[in-house]
C-alpha cells in the first residue's frame, strides 16, 4: 500500500523527473504537422525556380485555380529512344508536401518498362527514397533521366521490359519508330519481328 502511494504521491510532484513518472503518464510527442500557408509558399518557390532554371525539356505549372494540382511536360532527351517525343504528366501534391512526395503520373501513353498502362511510374525517389530536400525540378528531371534509362529490375510493364533487355539493340537503334508503332496499334512483338527480318 505504501508502494502505490508513493507512486502517486510523485505523479503529481511537480518537481519530479519526467523518468520517475508512470510510463502512461509520459507525454507523447506531437506529430510533425504542415501548415497550409508554408506548403503553398514552397510550392509558389518552387513553380519560380522551374521557370527561371532554364532546363531544357521540363516544364510544369499548376492549374488554373489549384497550386496543389499541376501539369508538367517532358520532352524526350537527345540521343535516347525518346528523343522527339513529348509527354504530359499529372502531378498531384498532398497537405503534407513536402514530408510527402506528391503523386505523379504519365497523362500522355508511355510505353516504357517503368511505366504500367495507367501512367503510374516506378521512382524510388517519388515512393520510399522520397526526401523533403527534392522539388520538382528534380522530380522531372529524374524522369527525363528515366526514359531513357530504365530500371529493368523494377518493371511495371514487364512487356516493354522484356523488349528492352531482348531487343535493345533495336529499340536504341528504331526508337522513334519502335515508340509510333506502339501508338499507332501495331504490335510491338510483329513489329519487331519484321525489323529483325
Amino acid at each position: 500500500m505504501a508502494t502505490a502511494n508513493n507512486a502517486n504521491h510523485q505523479d503529481s510532484n511537480p518537481n519530479t523527473p519526467a523518468a520517475m513518472v508512470a510510463p502512461g503518464k509520459q507525454s507523447v510527442p506531437a506529430a510533425k504537422t504542415v501548415d497550409t500557408q508554408s506548403v503553398l509558399k514552397r510550392l509558389q518557390s518552387e513553380l519560380m525556380a522551374l521557370m527561371m532554371g532554364g532546363d531544357s525539356g521540363i516544364s510544369a505549372f499548376p492549374e488554373e485555380d489549384n497550386i496543389f494540382c499541376w501539369k508538367g511536360t517532358i520532352h524526350g532527351s537527345k540521343a535516347t529512344v525518346f528523343e522527339g517525343t513529348e509527354y504530359k504528366l499529372s502531378l498531384s501534391f498532398p497537405s503534407d508536401y513536402p514530408f510527402k512526395p506528391p503523386k505523379v503520373k504519365f497523362e500522355t501513353a508511355c510505353f516504357h518498362p517503368n511505366v504500367d498502362v495507367y501512367g503510374n511510374i516506378c521512382l524510388d525517389i517519388l515512393q520510399d527514397k522520397w526526401s523533403s530536400a527534392y522539388d520538382v525540378r528534380t522530380m522531372l528531371l529524374s524522369i527525363q533521366s528515366l526514359l531513357g534509362e530504365p530500371n529493368i529490375s523494377s518493371p511495371l510493364n514487364t512487356q516493354a521490359a522484356a523488349l528492352w533487355s531482348n531487343q535493345e539493340g533495336v529499340v536504341q537503334e528504331d526508337g522513334g519508330e519502335i515508340i509510333q508503332a506502339e501508338f499507332l496499334g501495331t504490335s510491338l512483338l510483329d513489329w519487331c519481328r519484321l525489323s529483325l527480318g
